[in-house]
């Protein structure tokens, strides 16, 4: 018999020095459980794709232009990019939208150098008097929202928006968050109407008007100053504060007439033509649409989130302004992580229960063992190949528990037979019956997993470390 069968020196270590074993095992689960804690927590994996998009904005101009003056001079240069799989453009009013697609495998940061030094080449045959120079920016998945805090109340949306600024920058100093962007808010505008025969009377041009208002409306440095043995800067401060201001302004033609502005133009304080807009129930709010940071607790960031908003409903927002948070991807990851932690739970309670009848008691808590033990390693293991604990991650965990029991019941029953055949001691059939399973038992377990590989790689290479446990029978 031990001709016939090798041994597998890990196994049979751990086999010989169990005390060692047991003081690992234990070491191995606090880790785990610390690590646990640790690991960022995310509704979805960081997702990849290589590709990129150029939008063009050339106000005025019809679709046949626009693919004319815009799109196929780019699309001339971006084909000859290396590593571009396919290439679609769209001309529409005003705008042009060119999408690049590169072959898996390339790196989005080289993928959108490549379309940018492609766009630069391409500037001299565009028109001139593009108002900006084309758009390139990659699909980023990172930047969906991980939640909307919708504000809204029986006060003006005006007023609103100044509670929405505050909550934007208590948000905003969070280390988890890249930005906060205000959605359906209305921005102030100072908006000057002119009485088209007042100004003809007057001799004077929008251009006179509009270059009075804009050297009004600035401060200027006026240099350094010494006074007593020091040196202070000077500026002359002229912007708005005041409508009044506004009104009062005097324009000067070029006929050398002067007027004040209100005498040929109604100056009102409104807001510019709204933009974005943003509903909850049929009703007018402003919306907060929060983006995390890559690779940042998701679970921690919303609730810090949520602290933030009834800190503030307390001790900032007036009683009429209600908060209504929605899209908190949080609450799905929280119930796949209960899922995860029930599914430990019952796998390891049930195992026992049923393996109790047929390899008793000791041997069937061992191999329920294996699956918190499994956990724990894996847990101790993610940090440091960089993933976080998201979706694919949690199903992976909960797909390789029943291939780390039947790991553990192969080894144990392979254990039995030994011994039952042979006049060996269980140790050593434990020894035998390790090495002549694990490597069919690995080699099982990885080519199951390998869709998921490596997700699920850590918890299929714990069961089969699990061969020591033969030790305790």
């Amino acid at each position: 018999m031990k001709n016939r069968f090798k041994q597998f020196k890990p196994t049979s270590w751990a086999i010989d020095n169990k005390t060692s074993m047991y003081v690992l095992t234990v070491i191995l689960i606090i880790f785990g459980m610390v690590n646990y804690n640790t690991i960022p927590k995310e509704q979805f994996p960081e997702i990849v794709i290589p590709t990129v998009f150029v939008n063009t904005i050339y106000p005025g101009t019809s679709p046949s232009d626009m693919e004319n003056l815009c799109t196929r001079p780019l699309e001339k240069n971006l084909k000859s990019i290396n590593g571009v799989k396919k290439i679609s453009s769209n001309s529409i009013q005003d705008v042009s939208s060119i999408i690049v697609e590169f072959n898996t495998g390339i790196e989005i940061s080289e993928a959108k150098k490549r379309v940018k030094d492609a766009v630069d080449k391409t500037k001299n045959d565009l028109p001139n008097d593009l108002p900006t120079d084309p758009m390139v920016r990659e699909i980023d998945f990172s930047e969906i929202p991980i939640m909307y805090v919708n504000l809204s109340g029986d006060i003006g949306l005006d007023k609103i928006k100044k509670y929405a600024e505050i909550a934007q920058d208590k948000i905003e100093s969070l280390k988890e968050i890249t930005r906060v962007d205000i959605v359906g808010a209305l921005d102030r505008e100072i908006q000057i109407d002119v009485d088209m025969y007042k100004m003809q009377a007057a001799g004077l041009t929008f251009g006179d008007i509009e270059r009075a208002v804009k050297y009004e409306n600035m401060t200027v440095a006026g240099g350094t100053i010494e006074m007593q043995g020091m040196r202070r800067s000077v500026r002359v401060v002229g912007e708005f504060k005041d409508i009044d201001v506004v009104r009062n302004i005097i324009v000067a033609s070029s006929t050398g007439a002067q007027v004040k502005l209100s005498e040929i133009a109604q100056v009102r304080d409104d807001f510019k033509e709204q933009e974005s807009y943003a509903r909850l129930n049929g009703k007018n709010v402003i919306t907060l649409n929060i983006v995390k940071k890559s690779g940042e607790n998701l679970i921690e960031s919303s609730d810090k989130i949520k602290e933030i908003m009834a800190d503030l409903q307390k001790t900032k927002f007036p009683k009429e302004l209600k908060v209504v948070i929605t899209g908190d991807q949080s609450h799905n990851t929280k119930t796949t992580l209960a899922d995860l932690n029930n599914t430990i739970i019952i796998g390891f309670l049930l195992v026992t229960v049923v393996l109790m009848f047929f390899m008793g008691l000791t041997n069937a808590i061992f191999v329920g063992l294996s699956i918190p033990l499994a956990m724990a390693l894996s847990y101790i293991v993610l940090p440091g190949i960089g993933f976080t604990m998201n979706m694919l991650v949690m199903f992976a965990f909960i797909f390789a528990l029943g291939i780390v029991v039947d790991d553990a019941i192969v080894v144990i029953e392979n254990t039995h037979r030994i011994f039952q055949k042979t006049n060996m001691d269980i140790v050593h059939s434990a020894k035998f019956a390790a090495g002549e399973v694990f490597v069919p038992i690995l080699s099982g377990t990885l080519t199951t997993l390998a869709p998921f590989f490596p997700l699920a790689f850590w918890p299929g290479v714990t069961g089969s470390f699990m061969v020591f446990i033969p030790v305790t029978l």
